[in-house]
């Protein structure tokens, strides 16, 4: 199992940690720290550095309530900072972003993987991505960020997400869109309780069973902090370790996280476990 990012291939035959890039002033755990490009690139070599197969930069914050950013404002925040992780580490770098002109033009500026927190829902996104072939990642999400948070409900959260994420990879295999390069997220924390996203994580194992490789991305989240006391989000390594090992040990494949040094130590473990 693999995915091919243009010039780059990631081995999904062991799980792989990809770090998080926030170039934003107001994501819930890094807002405003990577904003200045010399910082940016210095935490993208420390992550590679510490075992990071990709890197995922994004420019517009997701976290719930977060505001609404213009297509220039996410394209002035991201370009120049792809630009200069990609030619500075041979490490495939993921945009993450909704916007289909932000897609199109991040790949033109060395990004090789879209990360879409609205599984290529937006106007124009899945054809886009499809000319664009690269891998895709599609995340489940109820409602918008913006209000996602305020009443999440499901019948059976497991097989709701699941039949979204199967509805949307179909969709973009219908547009051209190759099997092999889709990703499946379930979300963790987007419109979910906290028993919403614990029965995700403990039931990950039917998710991963879908067919496609499976991307958990639970570093930080408030569901960690609150699970631990209602800890601030720079207060959640361990919580969010023991996360992504559970998750691993599930099956996911990719690991979404802040702290990659330690996830990736972790995972080290996991991986000669599971073999």
């Amino acid at each position: 199992m693999q995915l091919n990012c243009l010039n780059h291939v990631i081995d999904l035959s062991s799980p792989q940690v990809m770090g998080i890039l926030n170039v934003t002033p107001d994501s819930f755990s890094d807002g405003g720290a990577f904003t200045q490009l010399d910082k940016a690139l210095l935490q993208a070599e420390q992550m590679v550095s510490a075992g990071a197969a990709i890197i995922d930069i994004g420019g517009e914050s997701t976290r719930p309530g977060a505001k609404a950013v213009t297509q220039q404002q996410e394209l002035d925040r991201v370009l120049p900072v792809i630009e200069a992780v990609s030619q500075r580490l041979d490490t495939p770098v993921s945009i993450d972003t909704s916007k289909a002109v932000v897609m199109k033009e991040a790949v033109a500026a060395g990004a090789s993987f879209v990360n879409d927190v609205n599984a290529l829902r937006a106007e124009g996104a899945v054809e886009t991505a499809a000319d664009l072939g690269v891998p895709v990642c599609l995340m489940h999400m109820q409602g918008e960020p913006r209000t996602m948070q305020q009443a999440p409900h499901y019948e059976d959260v497991v097989a709701d997400v699941s039949d979204f994420l199967l509805a949307r990879a179909h969709a973009c295999e219908a547009a051209g869109i190759s099997a092999t390069q889709i990703v499946i997220d379930p979300g963790f924390g987007f419109g979910k309780t906290l028993e919403h996203n614990l029965t995700l994580l403990q039931q990950l194992d039917q998710l991963c069973s879908l067919g496609y490789p499976l991307l958990a991305g639970i570093s930080r989240k408030s569901m960690i902090g609150t699970l631990l006391g209602d800890r601030p989000a720079d207060q959640r390594l361990h919580g969010s370790v023991a996360a992504a090992v559970i998750a691993a040990m599930k099956g996911a494949r990719l690991l979404r996280v802040h702290d990659v040094a330690e996830t990736v130590d972790a995972v080290k473990i996991v991986t000669a476990v599971l073999d």
